[in-house]
């Protein structure tokens, strides 16, 4: 009897295995197919809106605790937590078969809701989570075998079944039924990735050529060895974003579409876009998530046509004072009018660093507004910018406890040395980064231990809405020092002492490391 217990757990995750396996591979014909509205592969429904519901400071820790990678550690918390909801019911169905079976039905059910959540969600989306737990639950009734008589000798007859389900082959199948769901939902979400007609489209897109180009002198950087790049790579530059599953968009179909409070309607084709007059701009952009310190903040060379261009062909009305800005995935970030109209190099990017947005980063295009963190400006894969008011209109992260308007804090970071390392006496080059996008950094202080503010040499500054590299010449004594770093704006603000967590505005506060001098 004993070994009846874990050959019933495998039935249970042999059973969860096969519906996500049969779900992944019809959610990924309708998606290769444009039948699909949504988000029809529930594993990835659930998972958005778990993400749409957590509350701020929760997705601040998973953040800062995974280091960019939370969406991964989502997706395994969501794996073991499912594998062992199949074990429990695997076990419970060796007993009461009718309740197991109920209990994947709801669980099928959770899925297709959570599944007309998402975004564009029709009723064909629902298909393969109602098919998957159909087929799922055939294949648990076949690995029990039939089920034991409730009458006369049932009770007598209850050890002969569950002998019979230890002696069945059930070991044998329920570990292949894992590998085939397994195998299903890779080739599933393998077909709902995107066609390699878009991927090719990418590899062969030309950026339009653009007037002036972007150069950075060679006196924007510090040259210490280990200093941030002045420039990211788009491979390093940093991702936050609520897209469990990154979009691959068919920019044959793309569309922008700007509406609202406009005189003029305007749909813009990826055709049309490419045919406007492109710019470079180089702008760092910041999440608000990043802590004092952290490394959620890149700067990068982007191409794009300015905005303002845009809103000027719909000619927005007086009264407007937000752009609400939609992604292909549901997002929403509501930007102030004001900075996508005022002259600064606001833009919908097509590039970054020369090349075709990667997909990660919002091929094939995006928003790029310097000032503002990127939960009000930085919309990646955007289809839609609706002019309204901030009095009408909540965005995302607003509706979920963030602030409103979102203007980057003056910010500044020690990058070398690195917090906790073992220093020789003796000169040592401290080096970092400090940002202020649209205002610009005038000025870089650094304190050891209680010591005076010394000023840092700053490099070059070749556009306020970048960050800017600095350095310190540091004669290091001998035993364990603190190094703290303060910057002051270009419009001669001094960056706030007051530390303060990223909810609900970005975090604040002076960064601060400890060093070891042998």
């Amino acid at each position: 009897m004993k070994r009846s217990w874990p050959v019933a757990a495998l039935s249970g995750v042999a059973t969860g295995a096969v519906i996500l396996g049969a779900a992944a591979v019809l959610a990924g014909l309708l998606e290769r197919a444009g039948l699909a509205g949504g988000e029809p592969f529930p594993a990835v429904a659930v998972g958005s809106a778990f993400v749409d519901h957590t509350p701020a400071a929760l997705r601040e820790w998973a953040i800062a605790t995974f280091d960019g990678q939370d969406k991964t550690a989502l997706f395994v918390g969501m794996g073991v937590v499912l594998v062992c909801v199949c074990a429990l019911l695997g076990v419970l169905a060796a007993r009461r078969r009718q309740a197991a079976l109920l209990g994947f039905a709801v669980l099928g059910a959770l899925g297709a809701a959570a599944v007309l959540t998402r975004p564009r969600a029709v009723a064909l989306d629902v298909g393969p989570t109602v098919v998957g737990t159909l087929v799922g639950l055939f294949v648990l009734g076949a690995l029990l075998g039939p089920q034991a008589p409730r009458v006369g000798a049932a009770r007598a007859a209850a050890p002969a079944r569950h002998e019979q389900l230890a002696r069945r082959p059930v070991l044998g199948w329920g570990v292949g039924l894992v590998l085939l769901g397994l195998i299903g939902t890779w080739a599933g979400r393998g077909l709902a990735s995107g066609s390699q007609q878009v991927r090719r489209a990418r590899e062969r897109l030309q950026l339009p050529a653009v007037r002036h180009r972007v150069r950075v002198p060679a006196a924007a950087q510090v040259h210490v060895p280990g200093e941030t790049p002045f420039i990211m790579p788009a491979a390093r530059f940093y991702r936050v974003d609520t897209a469990l599953v990154v979009p691959e968009v068919d920019p044959a179909t793309w569309q922008l579409h700007v509406h609202g409070l406009v005189e003029r309607e305007v749909t813009l084709t990826w055709q049309e876009l490419l045919a406007r007059p492109m710019q470079e701009a180089m702008v760092t952009l910041t999440c608000v998530s990043n802590e004092v310190g952290g490394d959620l903040a890149g700067n990068a060379v982007w191409t794009g046509w300015p905005v303002r261009d845009l809103l000027a062909m719909a000619r927005p009305h007086p009264d407007a004072d937000m752009v609400l800005s939609r992604s292909v995935d549901g997002f929403t970030a509501g930007t102030p009018l004001s900075a996508l109209t005022d002259g600064r190099n606001a833009l919908v990017a097509i590039g970054m660093n020369g090349k075709p947005l990667p997909f990660a980063h919002g091929f094939p295009a995006r928003l790029v507004v310097p000032g503002l963190y990127g939960y009000v400006s930085a919309t990646k894969w955007v289809t839609d910018l609706k002019v309204t008011t901030f009095a009408r209109d909540e965005a995302y992260w607003t509706t979920r406890g963030w602030s409103v308007r979102g203007p980057v804090k003056t910010a500044s970071r020690i990058d070398v040395p690195q917090a906790g390392t073992a220093l020789k006496a003796g000169p040592v080059a401290v080096a970092g980064v400090a940002w202020a996008q649209h205002r610009g950094i005038d000025k870089v202080e650094v304190r050891v231990d209680d010591g005076p503010w010394r000023r840092a040499r700053l490099a070059a500054e070749p556009t306020i809405d970048a960050w800017r590299e600095w350095v310190l010449r540091w004669d290091a004594p001998r035993g364990h020092h603190t190094l703290t770093v303060r910057a002051t704006d270009g419009e001669g603000h001094l960056q706030t002492k007051l530390s303060a967590p990223p909810v609900p505005d970005g975090a604040s506060g002076w960064h601060t490391i400890s060093v070891r001098v042998d």
